[in-house]
Formats: structure tokens, C-alpha cells, sequence
């Protein structure tokens, strides 16, 4: 059985004040070092750990080849670099980035939903 590779966008929605030393260790791990930073990663479990550790800081979802071909020309990034992206035309959900986007907020796994923010932010 070969396993295959899933992209992962991740993207940093919050800021830094008064998070604990591995919540901040993690993010730089993740060279997520802004707010609205974006990294494609390769989901595996030390990703997958990390992830969790910081999900009231980030969104993540699988990102589709479209959408990753359309991030990197639109700011020229090479793979593994980190993109700058601008903040989210019509705002990031109905309850902030304080709230899971389970519960209509911007915070945590998206799944394949994470494609249509990144178009929002380009």
C-alpha cells in the first residue's frame, strides 16, 4: 500500500500576546513568524502534533493544485517558503477569529475549504 502525499496549507490568523513558550515554539517551527502568513507542509504526524498544539492560532485544510499553482504565482514563492497573504475580502467568518470553523468562526481544520479562503486572500 503506498501512501501519498496531502498538501496542507496553514495559515496564522492570530497573534502572539500572551501565548505560552510552546504554543510560540511551535508557530516558529512552523515558520509561521506573522498574522496572515501561509506555509504548504506535508501532513505527517509531527505536523498533524504541531497543528493541534497551535489550532487556536491557525486555520489548515488540504490545499487543491489549482489553488496552490495560484498562491505561488501570485507571490512568486518557491516551495517550502513561507507566502505573505493579505487579509480576507468580506472578513474571515460570521463569529471572528476567536471561534472554531466549526462554529462559523476562522480557527482550525478546514478541510478542502481552506482553498476558498486562500483565493480570498491573494
Amino acid at each position: 500500500m503506498e501512501k501519498r502525499n496531502v498538501k496542507v496549507a496553514v495559515i496564522r490568523l492570530r497573534g502572539t500576546t500572551g501565548i505560552q513558550k510552546d504554543v510560540a515554539l511551535a508557530l516558529k517551527l512552523l515558520n509561521l513568524d506573522h498574522i496572515n502568513n501561509c506555509v504548504i507542509v506535508e501532513e505527517t504526524p509531527t505536523i498533524q502534533g504541531m497543528l493541534s498544539k497551535v489550532k487556536d492560532y491557525i486555520t489548515w485544510g488540504e490545499i487543491s493544485p489549482e489553488t496552490l499553482k495560484a498562491l505561488s504565482g501570485a507571490s512568486s514563492g518557491k516551495a517550502g517558503r513561507t507566502f505573505r497573504l493579505k487579509p480576507a475580502r468580506g472578513g474571515l467568518g460570521r463569529r471572528g477569529i476567536k471561534a472554531p470553523f466549526s462554529r462559523s468562526g476562522a480557527l482550525g481544520y478546514r478541510k478542502d475549504s481552506i482553498n476558498e479562503l486562500i483565493m480570498k486572500m491573494i
